[in-house]
């Protein structure tokens, strides 16, 4: 009987000895990691996260292909906030609370960004890779917010600076009455202060809306050289058609967060001499790696054309591979954001990515393309 019980009072014994498991780290298993994506996957912006999400999906896919990251698959998992800051907030506790997601990613939109930052700082979880360029999620830094893309003012800068090259002598603001619009307009608001120009006038319309018409009667009012127009591209659209319906006679730009190749599908010639700041290098070039690659990788595991959102999805989630490669075989929140911090000179495809604990942006480039003949040409 003792010989029988010997064995069994040693295992207990041997138990007892032993320290106890290392604490798990939530949305890492041995075969997985869990990222959370929460952006607009319907309504009138809907173009915006989906073309995130598909530039960013065909990465992971490509990756998860030849073995994933230090053997782990990376699993997307996505949450649809229809570009409002109250359900991006539902959708984010969501995904941290019942999800138990590594990381967040692929946010989409100022407003919605902005209304989460107080879970990410609260619940220490990083949020990398946002389509967005306002300086609040930049400055101060947020310690688990780590930006990709250049900044709005980076984007209003190169706007004025283009109109003023054209012989512009006053600009007005048309934007969305929202922290994306504002943000824009106080990018432009600085460029022109340093040329000791102010924006001549102002007209707004509301977020998820087409309800453009008193802001472009203010445009019509003002007669400004040119406009900056503010806003995602369904509202953008009907506000160039209106406005060359109505004889407004202004040069037209927007930024990048417009969605490119929506806004050309939308609105036709009509767009015709608009210019829309980039923040990624032409889809279609081959000056770059990352362009090349980017291209084979979404026509292979999506079969879309390479367009400037889903690009960013590319060019955003392939930092996100070479943070979580550089992160190491054991990856923790902590461990990631450190590696991030430390990812200055990282070449991503031809793209020198800079990221340091004072400076969560990682590249700052402009680039100017414009409508023509119903397609999306490059000026410089």
């Amino acid at each position: 009987m003792k010989s029988k019980l010997l064995p069994l009072a040693l295992l207990v014994q041997l138990a007892f000895a032993l320290p106890p498991p290392a604490a798990a780290v939530e949305g890492v298993s041995d075969g997985e990691i869990k990222i959370g994506m929460v952006n607009v996957q319907s309504g009138p912006a809907s173009g915006l996260g989906k073309g995130m999400r598909a530039g960013a999906e065909a990465v992971f896919k490509d990756v998860n292909a030849k073995g994933g990251v230090h053997g782990r698959k990376i699993n997307l998992v996505v949450g649809d906030d229809g570009y409002e800051p109250n359900k991006a907030v539902d959708e984010t506790l969501k995904m941290i609370e019942q999800e138990k997601v590594f990381s967040l990613f692929g946010y989409v939109g100022t407003p919605t960004a902005n209304a989460v930052i107080p879970i990410v700082k609260e619940m220490d979880v990083p949020l990398v890779g946002l389509f967005t360029g306002a300086m609040t999620l930049r400055a101060p830094v947020t310690r688990q917010i780590f930006n990709v893309r250049a900044s709005y003012d980076d984007e209003a800068e190169a706007l004025v600076a283009h109109f003023i090259d054209k012989g512009a002598k006053s600009v007005a603001v048309f934007y969305q009455d929202d922290g994306f619009g504002l943000a824009v307009l106080s990018g432009t608001e600085k460029a022109l202060k340093k040329r000791s120009m102010s924006v001549l006038a102002k007209g707004t319309f509301q977020r998820n809306t087409l309800a453009i018409k008193s802001g472009l009667a203010a445009m019509l009012e003002a007669k400004p050289d040119a406009v900056v127009m503010v806003g995602p591209y369904a509202p953008l659209a009907a506000f160039i058609k209106e406005a060359r319906s109505a004889g407004l006679k202004s040069q037209l730009a927007t930024v990048s967060f417009v969605g490119t190749d929506n806004l050309v599908a939308e609105v036709g010639k009509d767009g015709d001499e608009v210019v829309i700041s980039q923040v990624v290098p032409f889809p279609d070039d081959n000056d770059l790696p990352i362009q090349r690659e980017c291209r084979e990788i979404v026509s292979k595991q999506s079969g879309e054309k390479l367009g400037f959102v889903n690009f960013e999805g590319c060019i955003t989630a392939r930092v996100m591979l070479a943070a979580l490669q550089q992160a190491g075989k054991m990856p923790t929140r902590q461990g990631l954001v450190d590696t991030l911090n430390g990812m200055k000179g990282v070449d991503v495809g031809g793209l020198q990515v800079a990221l340091t604990a004072d400076n969560h942006q990682a590249l700052n480039q402009v680039f100017m393309t414009q409508i023509r003949d119903g397609k999306i040409v490059k000026i410089r």
